[in-house]
C-alpha cells in the first residue's frame, strides 16, 4: 500500500489524539466520515497503525527510576543476538531495546521502582550467561523533552 498525503495526515492526527472521533478526524483531513473511516481501517489492516494506548504520567504514580543501559555482547553471531533478545524481551521493566552501531551493541531503556530493582535485573542477566561482555548504566536525572510522536509531516512531506 502506497500512502498519500491524506494517509500521512490521518496518521499524524491519530498520533496527536488517538481518541479523536471519526467525524472530527474526517474534518481535519478534509474527507467525509465514511471514506475517512475506510482509510483508517485500511491503515490498521496494513499494519501502519499498530494500536492505541494511553500516555501515563508515571511521576503521578510514585517514585520510579529510568536507566539507559549500553550492552556489549561477547560474540556477534546471529545466535548470540537471538539468545540475548530472548532473555531481555521477557523483562517488563525493559521499555525499549535498540540494536545500534558504534562502540556497543544494544541500547536498553529500563523503568524500575528504584536502583535496587535495576541492579537485581542486571545481576540476573549476567548470571544467566546470555553473552553480555560489559554494560554501562546511565541513570536519568530529568527528562525535559519526551515525545511519543514521530514528525510524520516533516519526514514525508506531500
Amino acid at each position: 500500500m502506497k500512502l498519500d498525503r491524506i494517509d500521512i495526515k490521518i496518521l499524524h492526527e491519530l498520533q496527536q489524539n488517538g481518541r479523536i472521533t471519526n467525524v472530527e478526524l474526517a474534518e481535519l483531513v478534509n474527507l467525509s466520515p465514511s471514506p475517512c473511516l475506510m482509510r483508517v481501517k485500511k491503515l490498521q489492516q496494513e499494519g501502519y497503525i499498530e494500536g492505541y494506548s494511553a500516555t501515563i504520567n508515571v511521576s503521578k504514580l510514585g517514585q520510579t527510576l529510568t536507566v539507559f543501559t549500553e550492552v556489549t555482547l561477547k560474540n556477534h553471531r546471529q545466535i548470540d543476538f537471538a539468545r540475548f533478545l530472548a532473555a531481555v524481551e521477557k523483562l517488563d521493566q525493559l521499555i525499549e531495546c535498540h540494536l545500534v552501531s558504534g562502540g556497543y551493541d544494544y541500547m536498553l531503556k529500563f523503568v524500575t521502582a528504584g536502583i535496587g530493582e535495576y541492579q537485581t535485573i542486571m545481576e540476573r542477566l549476567i548470571d544467566m550467561e546470555i553473552g553480555i561482555d560489559k554494560y554501562f548504566s546511565f541513570v536519568v536525572l530529568k527528562s525535559p523533552i519526551v515525545r511519543s510522536h514521530i514528525p510524520l509531516t516533516s519526514l514525508f512531506p506531500m
